[in-house]
């Protein structure tokens, strides 16, 4: 079993591997059709050269410096160089808004930003003319100087003309564990995002404990990273870019979403950070694909998921044992290349996964990890493993160092070097959530005799009905959205005297449902036809057998158009923004009672 050694900061580490790794690759990207890598050796030469350039532009210790990228080496070679500058990250979403990026700008203080393309760089600028922040402009893709005034340079003419030797900078890197190294801005589900101080040694906790999870149960090999989530958001920045580091791994970086599917087959990843969302696709189209394969493919999978549901209740007999050999033999390995064939686990975090997804993948072969975090938690708290037992419906045991405790209401508390010392500039937020060193996450949960964490909800985000019942929508939402019909939901019922939803209709299956009555898809007038309102009440009434009488959903709406980032009511990581749905459709939601 391997360890991971005490490092002093995030920068040590990255310099430490790449003195070990030399020419080894470590960082992918396509690039004219073909994979090409950045080696540990060449990253490395670009962050010194990039911390160097830093420095002689005006960027001082614990100056913030935004980045505004999308995900691309570029974005990790800035990271590390902007903190081995003695600089702080402000990571930021591609997908922010004018107004977002101002309020950063204003509520960060930073006083430079790197922007990787002139398509960004659009939205952004209006925002650096609107605020006396980000007047430094670092562009890593080619792009005409913004606007006049401002100090504009080029990333890879900072690099060639400040070079310095990586030992150089490596042996300036005396920042402690207790620094700041980013403020990471929460994605905003309830109002206005916060900064969220995390320190070297938080996200060091968080790479070790990961670290000891893949040494003691996995094997700690050359391990293969695919990234696709936002590197702005806390579980990717730490799960996809840091921990790869700490293994001393390769990151790969998708083309996006609609070709992850295809990297996965070409990069053969060793381990894959996911959200719940991505997986409840994924089964989506997995199960559509065998369906019209029909034939073999169809039983073998009926019976994978018979006997993997079997096997995790332990309820396998002795009869079940031709059709597991079966399934094993032709099915599993099929399924696993298409996962790139040396998969050694998914992990899904930032967000609660319903378990039957879990249960899903078990059954074909692929071990499946959920995580429980927060940003506050540099994010990872507890993650489920092998060792531990594996049950869908927790989130497994703390990381190592790691105190859990649920207070007298039920909610989860966290002690340990992995808690933020604070929101930017926020006492007050700061003061209501971190009490005598527990962070308070929010978040409702219990700890089962094994010692594994089960969330049941958000503590903010519990319904209480008008008798003083309390439902839990985030568990209900994944029951309806496990249903073919449906492919996104709301739970309403706050002081009301039962539950309403609010419905987006799976795309696909309204396609499908179109075609079989031979008519075009309007879905105008589909939201009145009481044949297409009909089907998708089945549906709300096969997850109602599984609910009490106070969680059942006795009528629903259809929304105008699918929950988005673009029309704000997703977070960047894919969370329903409540507030904002509620203000689109709440007068039609009211509706529902009269």
């Amino acid at each position: 079993m391997r360890t991971l050694e005490h490092f002093p900061n995030l920068v040590t580490m990255f310099f430490t591997r790449a003195r070990e790794k030399g020419d080894a690759p470590f960082l992918w990207a396509k690039r004219d059709g073909a994979w090409q890598a950045t080696s540990w050796a060449e990253a490395a030469r670009q962050v010194a050269s990039l911390a160097a350039g830093l420095r002689a532009v005006g960027m001082k210790r614990g100056d913030r410096v935004m980045l505004v990228s999308e995900n691309r080496p570029e974005w990790c070679i800035s990271d590390l160089a902007i903190m081995a500058a003695g600089c702080v990250t402000v990571p930021t979403y591609v997908t922010n808004t004018e107004r977002d990026h101002l309020h950063i700008l204003e509520n960060s203080g930073a006083c430079g930003i790197i922007v990787s393309s002139a398509k960004l760089a659009k939205v952004l600028m209006p925002a650096v003319l609107h605020s006396n922040q980000g007047q430094t402009v670092i562009g890593i893709d080619e792009m005409r100087a913004p606007t006049a005034g401002l100090d504009f340079h080029r990333w890879q003419d900072l690099i060639d003309r400040h070079p310095t030797p990586p030992e150089t900078i490596a042996a300036e890197a005396n920042f402690r564990r207790e620094d700041l190294a980013c403020i990471i801005y929460t994605s905003g589900t309830g109002g206005a995002p916060r900064g969220v101080m995390q320190h070297h040694g938080a996200i060091l906790h968080n790479v070790n404990g990961c670290c000891t999870v893949i040494s003691e149960d996995f094997g700690w090999d050359d391990e293969v990273f695919l990234s696709f989530l936002p590197l702005s958001h806390a579980y990717e920045h730490t799960g996809g870019q840091h921990f790869p580091i700490g293994l001393g791994g390769q990151i790969y970086y998708a083309e996006g979403l609609e070709k992850l599917a295809a990297n996965i087959e070409e990069v053969r990843p060793t381990i894959m950070v996911v959200v719940p969302r991505l997986f409840e696709v994924l089964r989506t189209r997995i199960s559509k694909t065998i369906d019209k394969q029909g034939g073999l493919a169809a039983t073998l999978m009926a019976q994978a998921l018979r006997v993997g549901a079997r096997h995790y209740d332990g309820n396998l007999r002795l009869i079940d044992r031709p059709a597991q050999l079966l399934v094993n033999t032709l099915f599993k390995p099929k399924i696993g290349r298409k996962f790139g064939g040396r998969l050694k686990a998914m992990v899904s975090g930032g967000a609660p996964l319903n378990p039957e997804i879990g249960i899903f993948f078990q059954s074909l072969g692929l071990t499946f990890l959920q995580g429980y975090g927060q940003t506050e938690a540099a994010p990872v708290i507890s993650c489920n493993r092998p060792s531990a037992g594996l049950k869908m419906d927790t989130v497994g045991p703390p990381l190592a160092n790691t105190e859990v405790r649920i207070a007298d209401d039920g909610e989860i508390l966290v002690r340990g070097e992995l808690v933020m010392h604070g929101y930017w500039r926020n006492e007050a937020e700061t003061a209501r959530v971190l009490k005598d060193g527990w962070l308070h996450t929010g978040d409702i949960g219990e700890i089962d005799p094994a010692g594994r964490i089960r969330i049941t909800d958000r503590k903010k985000d519990l319904i209480i009905n008008d008798k003083g019942d309390n439902v839990a929508p985030q568990k209900i939402e994944g029951m309806l959205t496990l249903q073919p019909e449906i492919g996104q939901a709301m739970l309403f019922g706050d002081r009301k005297p039962y539950m309403v939803a609010l419905l987006v209709p799976d795309a696909d299956w309204t396609q499908e449902w179109c075609a079989r009555g031979g008519g075009r898809c309007d879905f105008a007038r589909l939201a009145e036809n009481a044949d297409y309102r009909a089907a998708l009440m089945a549906a709300v009434e096969r997850v109602n057998r599984d609910l009490s009488v106070t969680e059942r959903i006795r009528r629903f709406i259809l929304a105008d158009e699918p929950f988005a980032i673009e029309n704000e009511q997703l977070t960047p990581s894919l969370k329903i923004r409540r507030h904002v749905i509620r203000g689109v459709y709440g007068e039609r939601l009211d509706a529902l009672y009269r």
